[in-house]
């Protein structure tokens, strides 16, 4: 789910702009400040991008610097700028444009059409595959389903370069892709599906965008009126920017500098579109006097969680990778990540449906939890395991909540009971609005109890208790509030595509994962030729699925599971391994060198003229010291460099021989879980079982001893030590601290 349905409270609006900066650390502070000039923010997963860039159009907006209308912010999915546009009017700042880059040309285009061109615009075809086909057909070259897809996809790709027909062979094998037929027949049928076009008066997605950037470069008074219009521009995503889109960017902004873009060159992982960080990277080559801001500071994930994902990013080469950034979870200690291997694929989403089972029963919302794969093929056997342990899903990717005919026909019972409730028996004994949205909603499936079993029925019904939900948290945040101040609510939800919280297990891709996040992530099939996929071959494209395995891993807040399996279906023949990634970060497998530069820290770097992120101490009042390279840790026992968290707690591998201290082990635990109960926090909040294990095998004499163990942080040295030293010498413990 996204961050900003992550709850469905209707927060206040801040009441002048200073309020808007309250909550903001002092890197988001700083992209939230700095209004004027090419601004530069590289942050990492779970940094709070959103929150940095929607707060910094607010401040301008309600500070009197940035004029609402003047300001235009892209991304890339109508999701993303549904989000946008939700936390913009959640923080006051109406008026602002928050879009995608098509719909944001689209609209220029449908505009200045009659203008530049004349008559009617050409009619925009969803999707072009048929087109593709009929093209095929003409030139006698069969294409199956698969090499259909393929062969479209190649088209975009060489729309979005800036690719024509026939320099598509050429273009293709300097890239390094590899197409789907002959790149002679690939270009033919490129040619012919462009003349098909032009006959049935129709154009493409990708020919919004060179149509436009047609009329910005032709027009030099249709330029400047754009312009005029819109003089801030705000980019999200930056590293996902195609050579297309940057040159509908540059024809926008002109001689001008007021743009502030947001990026992770290490969640770059849609290249096979067209996409490419070099923009992301040389923004400061291209804008000298920019400022760049760094966010590392990360509020999503656990410390584990994020040790995995930085220590992934550890082994990885090539450019992106010399610009990562190394994040540092600002929350509390959680699990460990799980490693499961299992004989099939069947035994694989079993175990995992079994897991999620369990973790609802205990409490977790089904909502907060997510199961990711490689490819959607793989979705169907979660599907059925999570069907035959009555657990509910919902496909991501699948119709738009607001789309759903269930909820169209919620909103016109709603509309119409807000008219003439008055008249309507259902809401004479409904005193509130919670319970005459119950009332209307009752007539369209919805019940206090959920269907049985999964399916469209099952699918129905969460849709409904969504709005039941959401009706709830606008009472409790707008007492008062009637029918229609529910209805108003709704509409502008659906504008912006803020969709509320839908209950059910989430099964999605990994790319379609991206930009959300769950409390608990199953990455499932982690596996030698699912990820890396085995038609990645080249190092960049083996790179690109590195990157898009820490998307998967820095989607999970609190526990991750990864899992793989031998072979694919029962009694198969086991001869699959785990993933490479995986090595050196799962229990037992191989150590693996840490490849490059130590990763970035946080920080401010003012224009001066250097690259970004290549060189230079943050600097500025706020910024934060650069982190120290860390000398590798070792085995104790064996000499092997350590890179599992859980062994570099103990500083041994897990299958090294322990010298532990039984009975001083449990002391400790029976410690730890009277601390955990005076405090009430979980127990790992005090101490993780590996840490208990590491003081039983060191057992310290003193302070310094003791803060040697990883684990053992200076706060908890203050907290806990002299407790823990007490028990070490086998005395009764005096303190009474409290848990972090």
């Amino acid at each position: 789910m996204t961050a900003a349905t992550h709850s469905t409270l209707f927060p206040q609006v801040p009441d002048s702009a200073d309020a808007v900066l309250e909550g903001l650390d002092p890197e988001q502070r700083e992209v939230a400040t700095a209004l004027h000039g090419p601004v530069c923010v590289l942050a990492g997963a779970g940094t709070g991008k959103t929150r940095a860039i929607t707060h910094r159009i607010a401040y301008g907006v309600r500070a009197g610097i940035l004029q609402p209308s003047s300001v235009l912010a892209v991304t890339f999915t109508n999701r993303a700028a549904g989000e946008m546009r939700g936390r913009l009017r959640q923080l006051g700042a109406h008026g602002v444009q928050a879009r995608t880059f098509h719909s944001a040309a689209l609209r220029q285009l449908q505009y200045f059409w009659p203008k530049a061109i004349g008559g009617a615009m050409p009619r925009l075809v969803d999707r072009k595959i048929q087109l593709v086909a009929d093209a095929a057909a003409a030139c006698r070259i069969r294409l199956d389903r698969g090499e259909l897809r393929d062969v479209t996809a190649e088209i975009e790709w060489a729309k979005v370069t800036q690719t024509v027909p026939a320099d598509y062979a050429l273009a293709a094998a300097k890239a390094g892709r590899e197409a789907p037929r002959d790149p002679a027949e690939v270009a033919q049928v490129y040619s012919l599906y462009e003349d098909l076009k032009r006959e049935r008066a129709v154009i493409d997605f990708e020919d919004v965008l060179l149509l436009t950037v047609g009329i910005l470069q032709d027009r030099r008074d249709i330029a400047e009126q754009v312009r005029a219009q819109y003089q801030h521009f705000v980019v999200d995503e930056y590293q996902d920017v195609s050579p297309l889109q940057q040159r509908l960017l540059e024809l926008w902004l002109g001689e001008r500098d007021n743009l502030c873009v947001v990026g992770d060159a290490s969640q770059t992982i849609y290249s096979f579109t067209g996409a490419t960080p070099d923009h992301l990277l040389d923004f400061r080559v291209r804008h000298p006097g920019a400022t760049v801001v760094k966010l590392v500071r990360d509020y999503r994930s656990t410390p584990q969680v994020v040790h995995l994902a930085n220590a992934l990013l550890a082994q990885a080469r090539g450019r992106a990778a010399d610009h990562r950034l190394e994040l540092v979870s600002q929350r509390p200690a959680g699990p460990e990540p799980v490693f499961t291997e299992h004989t099939d694929e069947v035994a694989e989403a079993e175990d995992a449906a079994r897991r999620i089972h369990d973790l609802i029963a205990s409490g977790v919302p089904a909502s907060e939890i997510a199961v990711l794969f490689r490819t959607n093929s793989q979705s169907e056997t979660y599907e059925q395991a999570l069907a035959d342990a009555g657990v509910p899903y919902q496909l991501r990717g699948a119709e738009r909540f607001f789309d759903r005919p269930e909820v169209r026909e919620a909103g016109i019972a709603l509309r119409g009971a807000a008219r003439f409730g008055g008249n309507d028996s259902l809401l004479d004994d409904a005193p509130d609005l919670p319970s005459q949205v119950r009332a209307v909603l009752s007539g369209k499936g919805w019940t206090p109890q959920p269907p049985a079993g999964s399916g469209a029925v099952r699918e129905r019904w969460e849709s409904l208790a969504a709005l039941v939900n959401l009706a709830q948290d606008f009472a409790a945040a707008h007492p008062g509030a009637t029918l229609g101040d529910l209805v108003a609510e709704l509409d502008e939800r659906a504008g912006a595509q803020h969709a509320p919280t839908v209950q059910g297990v989430t099964l999605a891709s990994l790319h379609s994962a991206k930009g959300l996040e769950w409390d608990v992530v199953f990455l499932v099939g982690v596996a030698e030729g699912m990820i890396p996929i085995s038609y990645a071959r080249t190092d960049e494209q083996i790179e690109e699925e590195r990157r898009l395995l820490y998307v998967g891993v820095t989607r999970a807040r609190e526990r991750l599971y990864v899992s793989w399996s031998l072979c694919r279906s029962p009694g198969g023949r086991p001869n699959r391994r785990p993933s490479r990634f995986l090595d050196g970060l799962r229990p037992g497998s191989p150590a693996v060198a840490a490849r490059g530069t130590a990763g970035a820290s946080g920080g401010v770097e003012r224009g001066h003229g250097s690259v970004a992120g290549t060189g230079g101490a943050a600097t500025g009042p706020h910024a934060v010291p650069r982190r120290t390279r860390r000398v590798p840790a070792r085995c104790r026992v064996c000499g092997r460099t350590l890179t599992d968290a859980g062994e570099m707690k103990l500083m041994r591998c897990d299958d090294c021989p322990s010298d532990m201290d039984e009975g001083l082990y449990e002391r400790l635990r029976a410690w730890r879980q009277e601390q955990a109960r005076r405090s009430g926090q979980p127990a790992f909040c005090v101490f993780t079982d590996r840490t208990l294990m590491a003081i039983a095998e060191a057992v310290p004499d003193d302070e310094r001893e003791l803060a040697r163990i990883p684990g053992v942080t200076m706060r908890k040295l203050r907290r806990h030590g002299a407790d823990v030293l007490a028990i070490c010498a086998g005395r009764e413990p005096g303190g009474d601290g409290a848990a972090d």
